[in-house]
C-alpha cells in the first residue's frame, strides 16, 4: 500500500504544496497533521506507523515533515525498516526500496553521528578549559528565599497563579520550579 505522511507546523499553514507533490504517486491513504516537528510525539504520525505493514511504502515530501532532528529521522525510518516498509523523500529524491537510498540514508545517519560526536568532544574540552580557568563550576543549585517560596505557592494552591506564573515570581524556569516541588514532596 501507498502511504502519505504528510505534516505542516501551525494551522495556519497549508499542506496543498505536499499534497499536490503527492498527486502522481498513486497514494491510497493520507496521514495529515498540523503540528509542529520538534519531536515525534505526533498523532498522525503514530497512527501512520502503527498503520503500516510489510511491503507498504511510505512517501513524505522532504524529511523536515517527518523529523526535525537526525536522530529522530532515523528512528523512525529504523521503525519503518523493522516493520519492513520502505520511505520515499520526494524533495531529497531517497527511496529506501533501493540500494543507493539505503546507503545515502546510511551516510545520513554516519555524518549525523560523527557531528554529534565532534560536538560532545569540543564542550568537553571547553568546559575542561573553562575549569582550569576557574570559570566554570558546574549546574548550580538555584537557592530560593523560603519566604518567597512559600508565598508564591501560597498564590498558586489557591489557584491565583499558574506554575508558570510562580516560576516568573520566583525568577526561575519551569523545570527549575519542578525540581523545587520534587526536592519539597510537593
Amino acid at each position: 500500500m501507498k502511504v502519505a505522511y504528510i505534516r505542516v507546523s501551525t494551522v495556519e499553514q497549508n499542506e496543498a504544496r505536499q499534497l499536490e507533490a503527492m498527486k502522481n504517486k498513486g497514494i491510497e491513504k493520507y496521514f495529515t497533521e498540523k503540528v509542529s516537528g520538534k519531536d515525534t510525539n505526533r498523532p498522525q504520525l503514530k497512527a501512520m506507523l502503527d498503520f503500516v505493514r510489510e511491503g507498504d511504502t511510505v512517501y513524505i515530501h522532504d524529511f523536515s515533515r517527518l523529523a526535525r532532528s537526525t536522530k529522530d529521522l532515523l528512528d523512525i525510518v529504523e521503525q519503518l525498516h523493522n516493520k519492513g516498509v520502505y520511505l520515499i523523500s520526494n524533495k531529497e529524491n531517497i527511496d529506501t526500496s533501493t540500494p543507493t537510498g539505503k546507503l545515502m540514508l546510511t551516510m545520513i545517519g554516519a555524518i549525523a553521528e560523527f557531528e554529534r560526536a565532534n560536538l560532545l568532544e569540543r564542550q568537553r574540552e571547553g568546559i575542561e578549559i573553562a575549569r582550569r580557568e576557574g570559570k566554570f563550576k558546574g549546574g548550580q543549585v538555584k537557592t530560593i528565599d523560603e519566604n518567597k517560596f512559600n508565598r508564591a505557592y501560597a498564590k498558586y494552591q489557591q489557584r491565583e497563579i499558574t506554575k508558570s506564573e510562580m516560576a516568573e515570581m520566583l525568577h526561575v524556569s519551569r523545570p527549575t520550579l519542578n525540581k523545587l516541588f520534587k526536592n519539597r514532596g510537593l
